[in-house]
């Protein structure tokens, strides 16, 4: 068939994510659910922490009886007892009583507050100890629910505590551990086939003859996809041959949940990927061409497989997973803008994040650009940037190289869109960068 070359905005494209759905789940005992993605609502079945608790080693009172406490007027108070950590108070207080109390521990009926030990002083002899009851003099007045958590000031029983879709940190993790939840049900890892196109590419354990390079794409593309949490599966290197190529994407649909094909993406005469995609069944090209540089000729389609990557034979039960597939430009920097700026918001979709999309304002970096940036309207257009920090500024240095030049993003910390109605950037202007690396 003839190709076609319909370019598309990165707005239009983004829409399509919802054209996918999250791969299946799995449970987990919450020791090995860090880092995965939640995959059923949380709803506490408790008050957490439970109980009215210390949070300063002190005295619990009724909160009245400090009123108009000083140093120069303090108030006088009986001391019931004490309070043992991990224990119910056995007595309670009223009115000009205390218990002593430590930090954590919880408070006794009729207490509302704590004073900190430091503004009290203990009074009194013991030397009559079958009638000794000593008595704490409160140096400062407290408020109510002062220097205590509330039985459900963490979290009130039937609330959501946990939504879908959000990652497990050690935070979460430990909430469930409040809560006695020990399982958990998540998204499964999503497999993502990567698949190298090309007569001119060779392993990277031989020596490129005239004319050819070494595979970089299988492993820039397969560190990437480890960058975002999912798990490469390599296909290794598919020469310019239609069978070949065929037979290659074939597996990869068959055993992954998203496949990269790296070359073969652009207009030429041998560049098979459209045709090898029009012939898969249930296969759809939904975008040949995205109005953004580099990475122009960039495409997706999407694929019913009748297996999903566990090898279960989806198509018994009724039904075929759609599944996306692109086709990514061969110069390896190409590649890489791709995926951070395309592909990953449709592999977050698969992973079952919560929220999505490309580069969210909360993980851009602001910085002052050092010098003018021309741009082409009509197409969205990605700068490689590096940050220089001098004194409190944080500026954005351009790097300038062609697409096919791997050290614009060996050097890069960043890339910097320009907007396709914009003619370009002036020196000074506080721009937006998306952070290839961490930065401090």
């Amino acid at each position: 068939m003839s190709h076609f070359f319909k370019v598309q905005s990165l707005e239009q494209v983004m829409q399509l994510v919802s054209e996918f759905e999250a791969v299946a789940t799995e449970t987990l005992h919450i020791s090995k659910a860090y880092r995965r993605l939640l995959a059923k609502d949380i709803y506490s079945d408790q008050d957490i922490p439970g109980f009215k608790r210390a949070t300063m080693d002190g005295y619990a009172i009724y909160s009245g009886s400090s009123f108009g406490a000083s140093e120069s007027n303090p108030a006088w108070l009986e001391v019931k007892g004490s309070i043992l950590m991990g224990e119910r108070p056995n007595f309670s207080v009223e009115l000009g009583q205390a218990g002593k109390i430590s930090t954590g521990g919880m408070l006794p009926d009729g207490a509302d507050s704590v004073v900190m030990v430091e503004h009290t002083e203990v009074v009194g002899s013991s030397e009559d100890k079958e009638n000794y009851s000593p008595t704490v003099e409160i140096y400062k007045s407290v408020a109510p629910l002062q220097n205590v958590i509330d039985k459900d000031e963490d979290f009130k029983k039937g609330e959501k505590i946990l939504e879908a879709g959000t990652i497990l940190r050690p935070q979460e993790i430990g909430l469930m551990a409040a809560l006695g939840i020990s399982e958990l049900a998540v998204y499964k890892i999503p497999k993502i086939g990567i698949i190298s196109t090309g007569d001119e590419i060779v392993p990277i354990d031989q020596t490129p003859q005239h004319g050819k390079v070494r595979d970089i794409n299988s492993y820039t593309l397969a560190g990437l996809v480890i960058e975002a949490g999912a798990e490469p599966v390599l296909y290794g290197i598919v020469k310019d041959d239609k069978d070949a190529l065929y037979q290659a994407c074939r597996a990869a649909l068959d055993e992954t949940d998203m496949v990269l094909i790296s070359g073969g993406s652009s207009v030429g005469v041998r560049d098979f990927t459209v045709d090898i995609l029009s012939l898969l069944k249930d296969t759809k090209i939904l975008v040949h061409g995205i109005s953004i540089s580099p990475g122009k000729p960039t495409i997706l389609a999407k694929s019913a497989s009748s297996f999903d990557s566990t090898g279960f034979d989806s198509s018994s039960a009724g039904y075929s997973k759609i599944k996306p597939i692109w086709g990514l430009p061969g110069h390896v920097v190409s590649a890489m803008v791709v995926f951070k700026v395309v592909v990953l918001p449709f592999l977050q979709r698969l992973q079952g994040l919560s929220s999505f999309g490309q580069n969210s304002s909360s993980q851009l970096i602001r910085a002052k650009l050092t010098r003018n940036v021309a741009s082409a309207q009509g197409r969205r257009e990605f700068v490689r940037v590096r940050f220089i920090k001098e004194r409190d500024d944080l500026f954005a240095q351009p790097i300038l190289g062609k697409s096919g030049l791997i050290r614009t993003m060996v050097m890069a910390d960043g890339l910097l869109e320009i907007d396709e109605n914009r003619e370009g950037l002036e020196k000074g202007e506080i721009v937006n960068i998306i952070p290839l690396r961490a930065f401090s």
